[in-house]
């Protein structure tokens, strides 16, 4: 694939690579370790080559490798040592680092084989909890910084969910429901964000669970007709960014959905933090650590 040309700043690099700009011109001046353009005005500009370059360098500084020793090593050197540091946790920063490269470049071709060298010997729960997780961290970071743009984070986040589905169907061919349990998901009306729900998803059918997924923006009023024909239904819905106001989401959905002991509302995300110390309807239970849900399946 051909790579897509992108110029960076110093304050790109050191979002990217964790490494502060004045160490980034202090490792430049002293030990030549990139070689950016100049603006007119004089403004340092890094191509894709200076961020392989410095991804790679701060990863061997993080690895114990003084900056000294790494300045002295070629480009294919310190490509090479970076290969061969075969720790677990060196195999992850890698990985995020690889992937993080791919959005940049809108480089599918990486992003797959990147996937495919971990998925040899990691389960995909491993890899989403372990490289997919802290990466869409990242992400979201870059993003509020500026140092990329919308367009990225949709790239990333689409091509992670094309493995969440991939595994989902190879999951629900392999394992099927062992247990009377059954949980509907969806996301309220004009909630976007759905990587944390189709995880969920994807858990509960691991564990033998009985499913129906929705999909996103769903109004209330239509869960009411699963509770006509099905009984003892676990609701679970993921709440970033919507609703606007979570007590009055519980309210309406206790008043359109009704009062009765045949549902449970399990609730997630990061809007759950507004319901801190308030008293909640019995029929709730919310989650706030996706990980500790997932191991008491």
């Amino acid at each position: 694939m051909e790579q897509i040309k992108q110029n960076f700043s110093i304050k790109d690099l050191e979002n990217l690579s964790g490494i502060k700009a004045h160490t980034i011109r202090i490792w430049e001046k002293r030990y030549k370790i990139l070689t950016p353009n100049r603006t007119s005005t004089n403004i340092r500009t890094y191509d894709n080559s200076n961020l392989q370059k410095i991804l790679n360098v701060a990863f061997l500084n993080e690895n114990g490798y003084k900056i000294s020793r790494i300045s002295k090593l070629s480009d294919e050197e310190i490509c090479d040592m970076v290969q061969n540091i075969s720790a677990s946790s060196s195999r992850e920063n890698r990985a995020q680092n690889a992937f993080q490269l791919a959005m940049l470049n809108f480089d599918e071709e990486l992003f797959n084989k990147t996937y495919n060298d971990l998925i040899k010997d990691k389960s995909f729960r491993e890899i989403f909890s372990q490289v997919f997780m802290p990466l869409l961290e990242k992400v979201g970071f870059l993003w509020q910084t500026d140092t990329i743009k919308p367009i990225h984070e949709h790239y990333i986040v689409d091509l992670i969910k094309q493995k969440m589905y991939l595994n989902i169907a190879e999951a629900k061919e392999k394992l099927p429901a062992t247990t009377k349990n059954l949980y509907v998901l969806f996301l309220p009306e004009n909630e976007i964000h759905d990587l944390g729900i189709i995880y969920l998803y994807y858990e509960l059918i691991l564990n033998g669970n009985q499913t129906i997924y929705l999909g996103g923006n769903l109004p209330v009023t239509d869960l009411s007709y699963l509770l006509e024909r099905r009984e003892k239904i676990n609701f679970v819905s993921y709440f970033t960014t919507r609703p606007e106001n979570v007590e009055d989401y519980i309210n309406d959905f206790k008043r359109q959905i009704g009062d009765n002991n045949d549902y449970k509302l399990l609730l997630f995300g990061h809007k759950l933090r507004s319901l801190e110390h308030k008293r909640l309807p019995d029929f709730v239970t919310t989650h706030t650590n996706l990980n500790q849900f997932v191991s008491q399946l």
